[in-house]
């Protein structure tokens, strides 16, 4: 049987309907595991919030993007507005925007989890099958040397002069164009996301995707969830039709991701011991931009295909970080950038010229380190709050210096942080000033792509709110299968960890229907 994706022009009246399975997110988890419950046999509904929108609807415009694509209309942000969000919000989640980068679940990092949060189960071995199959799907490879473009060149070229560990990026990409645009939405399915992979897989064998359906509770009675109840959206703003969508599954599934499905939990009162939105972490970025000589570009090719982790680990006692280049595109570069009139002018005639190097902190790894919280507001909606500590200031201060050694390796004439008051350095010389410089929330440029945790896996329910299973604590019908359950950040970047965790859920929450 053939199923469909339905979106708010087909709901005419309300809908109230059985099924196996109820997931709520179709991203890197939901979308693999509707596959793989589907191939299974079982009857599934997909509840997705954001909208449904194919390669006609990716026009490579931010001004278009961000509001279809983005949570918040791309304006979402920690409390404090400290931290910029970039989060995904359609029929494919965060890998219709992501940047393609794979990699799998680092190995130190499942020791850890083992060792420090009681996760037995996920070892490199149990994984590895699931993430030969997912890579297999969504054909990640390493980039071609010959294609890295010349913001990620730059980062290679500096990396080889410091000697920093560095290597080529596996990315999700079949037929890939090249263009430089994946954070817009791909107009030629070169990216592998889920809504041109596991989805469409999925519909072939029955899934029933709702898009424009916010999932706002779960009904539970006694240990069991009854009844999913979700609103119809309206396509372009965030606000109900009136009409509601109420699913009545065996088996309710949240992978709504790190920040909504936390929010879920709590608008469902399933917070027993109060951890839900607790240990959210966001690999904090910072950047540094070299300005060079030649035309970079770094809004044309591949956005990510060199990374080093020379910095991943820097002791019990240091927040570790990895380096990335990012692409710089008009609007996010402007909005950014803190500067105004002639002065802001200035520097976007400039951005051509322009390589930005990042680096990502990797939180929660540290004694003491707790990330943030997400909670509730008094009328419901969402607030996330993460105060960047002084670990997390050191470790920020440590990458910009890093990044500007870097930028100079590569040969870049000027280097400058995204301060209030940018921090302009014009050789290797200047590096001290990084170290008379403010840093923390609202003095410089923070943002986030990978979020994680807030539903934390492990074994106690006082300190996690899913077993190692994935499966909530108190209501043995509820899982939770996607970036929340991470009990730390991962120091790289999440969508293929997901994407394994989901496929290997598969066989035992089937098992469990």
């Amino acid at each position: 049987m053939v199923g469909e994706i339905l979106t708010v022009k087909d709901f005419s009246e309300d809908v109230d309907l059985s099924c196996d399975v109820c997931i709520v997110g179709s991203g890197a988890g939901g979308a693999v595991l509707a596959a793989g419950l589907v191939a299974r046999g079982l009857s599934v509904v997909l509840l997705e919030a954001g909208g449904y929108h194919t390669q006609a609807d990716f026009d490579l415009q931010e001004s278009t993007a961000f509001p279809m694509l983005y949570q918040d209309r791309g304006t979402r942000a920690t409390a404090d507005l400290g931290i910029t969000i970039l989060q995904g919000r359609s029929v494919g989640g965060s890998t219709t925007v992501n940047w393609t980068t794979c990699y799998r679940t680092p190995e130190r990092i499942l020791d850890h989890w083992q060792t420090h949060h009681g996760v037995e189960g996920l070892d490199s071995e149990t994984l590895k099958p699931h993430f030969e199959a997912v890579e297999a799907r969504l054909n990640i490879h390493e980039w071609p040397s010959a294609l890295v473009n010349n913001n990620n060149g730059a980062l290679k070229r500096g990396c080889e002069s410091l000697g920093f560990e560095h290597g080529l990026i596996h990315r999700n990409t079949r037929g890939c164009a090249n263009s430089g645009y994946c954070g817009f939405g791909c107009p030629v399915n070169g990216k592998q996301a889920m809504h041109v992979t596991f989805i469409p897989d999925a519909v072939q064998g029955g899934l029933r995707v709702f898009a424009n359906c916010r999932a706002d509770r779960f009904e539970t009675q006694g240990n069991k969830v009854v009844a999913v109840h979700a609103s119809v959206m309206e396509e372009d703003r965030d606000r109900p039709t009136g009409l509601s969508v109420v699913i009545r599954p065996k088996l309710a599934v949240s992978s709504g991701g790190a920040i909504n499905g936390p929010a879920l939990l709590l608008r469902s009162g399933l917070d027993d011991h109060g951890r839900v939105g607790k240990r959210t972490f966001l690999h904090p970025v910072v950047v540094v931009v070299g300005e060079y000589e030649e035309a970079i570009n770094a809004f044309y090719g591949a956005p990510q295909s060199v990374a080093s982790h020379q910095f991943v680990d820097r002791g019990p006692d240091r927040v570790g970080y990895f380096i990335e280049a990012a692409p710089l595109h008009p609007m996010m570069a402007a909005t950014a950038y803190p500067g105004l009139g002639e002065d802001m002018a200035k520097y976007m005639a400039r951005l051509p010229h322009f390589a930005p190097f990042i680096g990502l902190s990797v939180d929660g790894l540290m004694l003491g380190d707790d990330g943030g919280t997400v909670s509730l507001r008094p009328d419901g909606r969402i607030r996330l709050d993460y105060a960047v500590k002084p670990h997390l200031v050191e470790a920020m201060q440590h990458a910009h210096m890093s990044l500007a050694k870097l930028q100079f390796a590569a040969g870049a004439k000027r280097a400058s942080t995204v301060h209030r008051q940018p921090v302009i350095l014009d050789s290797v010389a200047d590096l001290g000033k990084l170290l008379a410089c403010p840093y923390g929330a609202l003095e410089h440029t923070i943002f986030s792509a990978h979020q994680m945790g807030g539903c934390s896996m492990g074994p106690d329910p006082e300190t996690s709110v899913v077993n190692a299973q994935l499966r909530h604590h108190r209501v043995e019908n509820l899982y939770v299968v996607d970036g929340s359950v991470l009990p730390t950040a991962l120091g790289v970047n999440p969508s293929e960890t997901i994407y394994g965790l989901a496929h290997w859920a598969c066989d035992h929450i089937a098992a469990a229907v």
